[in-house]
């Protein structure tokens, strides 16, 4: 399977390709994200005055299941903002963003399910090899009961960053340039950068570069099946392994049943634990190859 099915995607982007419109349409794309996020704020400032500056920072950090919901959910304003941009600066529709939705749906739950089988795997291998004791995070009953609404919020959130870097982003710049060194990397590079924390310290290009790699897999996936199912799906167990599973201490733990024994700030630890995420990550992109069908690179 070649690059062809691309021009699903590429084709209702070519007649508005111009790049004035890509750059005024990623600019429309985060002030919506700003607007809604800064009105979220002043909401949470209007309800609880006296506590508007604390409620802002248990959002950012996502530490408790109902900021972190919040700040997933929130995304959706990303979404939001692509669709906009995409209909009024190209006249493109959300399907055309997506791709066909039967085949979509198909190629994304192969996907899903491969991706899922394959970091199952994964996780019991780490809890067998983990030197120390996970801890346990969420209660069991009460991680159950959050779990729909959280798979949903992983949904919105992935969903929405798929949208704009491989459905806007990446058709637009295939539809202006024949080369895929731009229509792939500009974007994963974009994405990479937007992952840069510089709470991991030493290790945060590393942890950018991991996501840089994710968002190459992604385009390579986007790219050869001609619509997001299997990017989405891919995204979406990933998300749900690192958010819902087992997390590193700290920020964006909220919804997670365990946590690893240390957080983003001990650059000796994580950097220990992220080369096998690049393993991972690797192994992610032949079982999401196979599943569709794919055997040569």
């Amino acid at each position: 399977m070649s690059y062809a099915p691309h021009a699903t995607l590429v084709a209702p982007a070519r007649p508005r390709a111009s790049l004035w419109r890509l750059a005024l349409g990623i600019l429309m794309t985060l002030l919506v994200v700003l607007a809604g996020g800064n009105a979220l704020f002043a909401l949470a400032a209007i309800l609880h005055p006296e506590d508007g500056a604390r409620l802002a920072r248990m959002m950012v950090q996502a530490e408790a299941p109902a900021t972190l919901l919040a700040l997933l959910f929130a995304m959706g304003l990303l979404g939001l903002g692509t669709w906009a941009a995409a209909r009024l600066l190209h006249g493109r529709s959300l399907r055309s963003l997506v791709g066909p939705p039967d085949a979509a749906l198909s190629q994304g739950l192969r996907v899903l399910a491969a991706a899922t089988i394959l970091n199952g795997l994964l996780i019991g291998a780490a809890l067998v090899g983990t030197p120390e004791p996970l801890r346990p995070n969420l209660a069991a009953g009460q991680w159950l009961v959050l779990l729909p609404l959280s798979l949903l919020a992983i949904f919105v959130q992935v969903g929405s960053e798929e949208l704009f870097f491989r459905g806007y982003l990446q058709s637009q710049l295939a539809a202006r340039f024949r080369s895929p060194l731009l229509w792939l990397v500009l974007p994963s590079a974009l994405f990479a950068l937007g992952h840069y924390a510089g709470g991991f310290g030493t290790n945060a290009w590393l942890v950018a570069a991991w996501a840089g790699a994710f968002g190459l897999i992604a385009a390579d996936l986007t790219a050869r099946s001609g619509t997001l199912g299997p990017a989405l799906a891919l995204h979406f167990v990933n998300n749900a392994v690192v958010l819902l599973g087992i997390s590193l201490q700290g920020p964006m733990s909220g919804l997670a049943l365990y946590t690893y024994p240390f957080g983003p700030g001990d650059a000796d630890e994580v950097g220990r634990v992220l080369p096998a995420d690049f393993a991972a990550l690797g192994a992610s992109w032949i079982a999401a190859r196979l599943a569709l069908g794919i055997r040569r690179p």
